[in-house]
């Protein structure tokens, strides 16, 4: 193996911890306490993104799932073909884009708009069109990707992903979750035998 590749290898791992101890510097304790709230009074939340982040708001929508909080995720394409019939009003719709200006979900935010559904935005840019219209716009830091070009999506979606880690943790104390209420939930693997002994 080349001596470039481990020092790559190596450099990865000091870039997303690094992102990560950036991250919690840019902690808006009043847009994840406003965030959460909504979250907390949504009868159902959706989540949608593109690409990577499409996939972490997969993520975030499970997330929210495991904790009783009933979640979708939306893709772009259905979101447009009757996909945001899910949402109603006082609903919360949580949009990831890095750049704020995913062309693909500008039309989910009209949508979002005209229903009465709140917008949370997770984005870098709080300049941007999707963070224009949101409720809540949370800060999503990125130092840089880890590839040598930058162009990857892996340091970004790890920041992504504490952020939704984050809002879940805010959530579980927020709503009293109990151990007991996901033994309900989550029978299965290692995780449901330990939680139902």
């Amino acid at each position: 193996m080349k001596k470039e590749t481990l020092e790559a290898a190596k450099r990865a791992y000091v870039i997303e911890s690094e992102c990560i101890k950036e991250l919690s510097e840019h902690f808006d304790e009043q847009a994840y306490s406003k965030a959460v709230e909504l979250l907390k009074n949504a009868e159902r939340i959706g989540a949608s993104g593109c690409g990577h982040s499409g996939i972490l708001c997969q993520h975030f929508a499970h997330l929210m799932c495991c904790i009783e909080r009933p979640a979708k995720f939306i893709s772009p394409s259905e979101a447009i073909h009757g996909g945001t019939g899910f949402l109603q009003k006082g609903d919360v719709m949580l949009f990831a884009s890095r750049g704020g200006r995913t062309s693909e979900l500008l039309p989910i935010m009209e949508i979002c708009l005209k229903k009465g559904v709140k917008i949370i935005t997770v984005t870098e840019n709080p300049m941007s069109p999707l963070a224009a219209s949101a409720d809540v716009v949370l800060k999503q830091h990125v130092n840089r990707e880890t590839d040598k070009y930058n162009c990857q999506g892996t340091t970004s979606t790890t920041a992504l992903a504490v952020i939704f880690h984050v809002l879940q943790t805010m959530l579980i104390e927020e709503t009293d979750f109990r151990n007991e209420q996901f033994a309900v939930i989550h029978p299965g693997g290692a995780v449901g035998e330990r939680l139902n002994k």
